[in-house]
């Protein structure tokens, strides 16, 4: 499973983050990275957790 980020939606609000401070990383202006990719083995859940955090759906999930 892949965790996807449309950087051009991100607004910077740092919801994912908060989720899965594994999975996403925030820049000095609260815009989000993706740093683990692919997911690591038990961490999906938390990575739905995240994507569905985002209030303006720029991440996804991808198998």
């Amino acid at each position: 499973m892949k965790l996807l980020l449309d950087s051009t939606l991100c607004q910077g609000y740092g919801l994912c983050q908060e989720e899965a401070a594994d999975l996403v990383e925030l820049d000095e202006w609260g815009y989000a990275a993706v740093i683990a990719v692919p997911v690591p083995s038990g961490r999906e859940d938390a990575a739905r957790v995240c994507a569905q955090a985002c209030p303006n759906a720029a991440l996804r999930l991808e198998k």
